[in-house]
């Protein structure tokens, strides 16, 4: 059992890459140092495994984080958990299940309107998922560049404390306070916790 999240950037032609190609790319490698194992193709789409499949949302949470760091740009996510039947010498030469379901699942985003799906096996698991999913992206389409880094900044730091992320970013601890309640923070850790349960039982 394996995880594969398929992306591409949301208005990449008002952005030039040079700005968000190389963040793309350092965000890819901070979640997979193997880069076999990720690639960025056709301009502005991309593809990574997840080995752990219960990391999958948290992941897809922080390339989301990443990219909105850029104003104007947002990301499409799909994230596909099942069987891997072929390893290529590429990531988007591999195949199965979660490859598979990745690949469609991304094709079917822009058509539900929606900026995150996920799918695996099992179609009661997908239903509920993409439920609370939906109900993220009511906060995580909106975040603003400085909601953005501190989503990012904490799972970067996931063991630091406020006052430690504050001297990071360069901001008071009340800021940082603040921005994570803006970001809703909290409430998608608390996702992460039930995505993370619900996964281990797959």
């Amino acid at each position: 059992m394996t995880s594969v999240i398929t992306g591409d950037i949301i208005n990449s032609k008002n952005v030039k890459p040079t700005i968000w190609l190389p963040l793309l790319k350092k965000a890819l490698t901070f979640l997979e140092p193997n880069t076999q194992l990720w690639e960025v193709y056709r301009g502005d789409s991309f593809q990574v495994e997840i080995k752990k499949p219960q990391n999958s949302f948290l992941h897809a949470v922080y390339l989301k984080a990443c990219i909105k760091e850029i104003k104007g740009l947002d990301v499409r996510l799909a994230i596909g958990i099942g069987t891997k039947a072929y390893q290529g010498d590429r990531v988007t030469e591999s195949n199965g299940e979660a490859f598979q379901f990745s690949g469609e699942t991304l094709e079917s985003l822009k058509k539900d309107k929606v900026n995150l799906k996920v799918k695996t096996p099992n179609a009661i698991l997908n239903r509920d998922l993409n439920l609370y999913f939906k109900l993220a992206l009511i906060s995580m389409d909106n975040w603003t560049v400085s909601s953005a880094e501190i989503v990012k900044t904490h799972i970067e730091n996931p063991t630091k404390i406020q006052s430690n992320l504050a001297q990071i970013i360069g901001i008071n601890q009340e800021a940082v306070s603040k921005r994570m309640k803006r970001a809703n923070l909290e409430e998608i850790l608390e996702l992460n916790a039930l995505f993370v349960h619900k996964i281990s039982d797959l």
